[in-house]
């Protein structure tokens, strides 16, 4: 069957023996460096297979190693943004405590100064309206603590205790709107009220219009409310407006940022002759 289809293709057969005696012809004539042609012809076919082969391995082994040493970038890559990551958060731990060591160390520095029987504590919770400016404290009746004690802070008045249960106790903020504090203008000792208003400021109330008030003046207690000690510092006179009557209406910006409230002293033995801050020497 073969042979009858190669007879049928003359054509074929014929390409055939030219092509080898083509062959046969190469291999009998040599080139001028004595090599058959044939020889020549067989290597160089060869060695492009073999140039090209060379090429397409080393191209593949050269992707390889890339795709390798990507992988080993990104895996480092990944370590390093964890490694970072982990820093971070050991920063910000650190910084953390380094604040609370200095809010620490500020309470004692003022339970130092001041000439009271004090209680520290630490602000847990702060109110769920912001109807009622009050914080919740992690200290309460097993440690002494009852109804309007005054809290303070070094920064200044906090506010007082209105509901002290056995480990912990609420405190109204002297910015809360049913809030109030005896003070004086500490320049020219003019006595007045301060009552919260519930948006973060307080105002002094019956301090007479002829009384001499100056923006930037401090205002402190004047002991007369039974609660605070006096000469404890309640904020400096943000500016004055003509109130009802024969008084100021004196708008006074609080000393105590209460929206970074975290640690409290609780004056637990409250008194007007006793609570005079001793000024730091």
């Amino acid at each position: 069957m073969a042979l009858a289809d190669i007879k049928q293709r003359p054509g074929l057969l014929l390409g055939a023996a030219i092509l080898l005696h083509v062959v046969l012809i190469s291999e009998q004539v040599s080139t001028a460096s004595g090599l058959p042609i044939l020889q020549v012809v067989t290597f160089g076919s060869f060695s492009e297979v073999q140039r090209g082969t060379t090429a397409l391995v080393d191209g593949v082994r050269g992707m390889w190693s890339g795709y390798v040493a990507l992988q080993q970038v990104q895996a480092e890559n990944a370590s390093l943004k964890q490694e970072l990551q982990t820093m971070q958060i050991t920063l910000q731990q650190e910084r953390a405590e380094a604040q609370r060591t200095d809010n620490l160390r500020q309470l004692l520095e003022l339970r130092d100064r001041a000439h009271l029987d004090t209680a520290a504590a630490e602000v847990i919770a702060g109110a769920a309206s912001p109807d009622f400016r009050t914080v919740t404290i992690d200290k309460g009746s097993s440690e002494g603590l009852s109804t309007d004690m005054a809290v303070i802070s070094p920064a200044g008045v906090v506010g007082r205790v209105i509901l002290p249960s056995r480990r912990a106790s609420k405190v109204q903020l002297l910015i809360d709107r049913n809030a109030a504090a005896g003070a004086l203008i500490e320049r020219t000792r003019v006595q007045g009220v301060v009552i919260g208003v519930g948006d973060g400021t307080l105002r002094m109330q019956y301090v007479p219009a002829t009384a001499d008030v100056k923006t930037g003046d401090l205002v402190v207690t004047s002991g007369i409310d039974g609660i605070y000690p006096k000469g404890f510092v309640i904020g400096t006179v943000d500016h004055t407006e003509r109130g009802v009557g024969p008084y100021h209406e004196i708008v006074v910006r609080p000393a105590v940022d209460f929206a970074r409230l975290e640690e409290v002293l609780i004056v637990k033995t409250p008194s007007a002759s006793r609570g005079l801050i001793e000024e730091p020497k």
